[in-house]
């Protein structure tokens, strides 16, 4: 099985871990990702805001790259994969434009959270588990951009979404029932309003710990870094103890797949490693 892989800036970063999980992850299960060649920035989280015309042409180079590959295109990143999409839909209402020039935009375009519950991919990781993740008990987050708006991301249940818990089920893990899976982390705000990000991050991890929850997973590079990095300020300015890590469901299948994990674990603020030790999963 060969697929496209478009990994974004944030996966040759701040999100080293979580495209390394998904490239072994997939090397297991007999995935061969073709990374696309000479792919540049998609504008996300700024290009949308500064310049509209910029924020359809920059992820519309990168469609048009696909399409000579002819290969559906993995994106993990869900900024990446919501400026994609958008651009993809704008792309097909002026596909007879000058500034897009020939590009069909029919290169279907594939979240991890899609990907990982097909039903060919449940059934390629049931048959190379190594070990069960039960008795983790987590919260799915989702965050914004893979569900919402619907119009652009063609996010049928986008106010419970179900990819991950379906991936996480697989594995062994019951997840816990909350109602803040698609509710924002504050984004791109990290840099420029720590304060909105700490009250919406804050949230979340009240929330999470209300519903039960051991650890948080997600499928975004922004998410997790919101979480991961701002979880102990934000537990010491509420006067509250949270430990909660927060994993990449890559992460999570990697683990069940038996692979080694210590090298994506190093990379976590919050350490995942107490944790999988008290349910014996290290």
């Amino acid at each position: 099985m060969k697929i496209g892989y478009y990994p974004g800036c944030a996966l040759h970063g701040t999100a080293w871990e979580y495209d390394q999980s998904i490239r072994k992850t997939c090397e297991v299960l007999g995935v061969e990702l073709e990374e696309l060649k000479d792919w540049n920035c998609c504008g996300a989280s700024s290009a949308h805001i500064l310049n509209e015309k910029l924020s359809v042409l920059l992820p519309a180079r990168n469609l048009a790259l696909a399409e000579k590959d002819g290969l559906d295109l993995l994106v993990p990143c869900a900024a990446c994969f919501n400026r994609l999409k958008a651009a993809q839909k704008k792309v097909r209402e002026t596909s007879s434009s000058q500034e897009t020039g020939s590009i069909r935009g029919d290169t279907k375009i594939i979240h991890i959270n899609e990907f990982f519950c097909e039903k060919e991919m449940l059934l390629r990781v049931r048959e190379q588990i190594k070990k069960t993740l039960t008795g983790l008990a987590p919260v799915t987050y989702y965050g914004c951009l893979t569900a919402r708006h619907p119009r652009v991301t063609d996010m049928a249940n986008y106010e419970d979404p179900q990819g991950m818990d379906c991936v996480l089920e697989t594995l062994g893990v019951k997840t816990k029932a909350w109602s803040y899976k698609t509710d924002c982390c504050g984004g791109n705000l990290m840099m420029t309003r720590v304060d909105i990000v700490k009250r919406l991050s804050g949230t979340l991890f009240s929330e999470a710990v209300e519903a039960g929850a051991d650890c948080i997973v997600t499928d975004c590079p922004l998410c997790q870094a919101n979480l991961d990095t701002r979880e102990q300020e934000i537990a010491r300015e509420a006067g509250k103890e949270y430990d909660l890590p927060v994993f990449y469901i890559s992460e999570l299948i990697g683990l069940a797949l038996g692979l080694d994990a210590e090298k994506w674990w190093k990379r976590h603020i919050v350490d995942p490693r107490r944790l999988l030790a008290e349910k014996g999963l290290l």
